[in-house]
């Protein structure tokens, strides 16, 4: 059948109707088969990298610590060196 005897025979309106009809069930198959999957796996990936800095952060944390104690004793073992001179 042709587009022109669809319109003729139900109306341009009907004929529109399932057109757009068609368009909605080709985007919706298209998110749900390409789209849906894709963004699943970048939620994961999202996940894993938000663990991996929050790793880091407690690594820097520790590390900020250690740097402050080793600063903390060498002002105080200078400090002893001071006062025995």
């Amino acid at each position: 059948m042709d587009i022109v005897d669809l319109v003729q025979k139900f109306g341009f309106p009907t004929v529109m109707v399932m057109g757009l009809g068609y368009f909605v069930f080709f985007v919706w198959q298209t998110i749900t088969k390409t789209i849906d999957p894709s963004v699943n796996e970048m939620k994961k990936t999202i996940i894993r990298l938000t663990d991996q800095l929050r790793l880091l952060d407690q690594d820097m944390i520790r590390l900020k610590e250690k740097v402050d104690t080793v600063v903390k004793l060498k002002e105080q073992n200078d400090a002893k060196r001071k006062k025995q001179s």
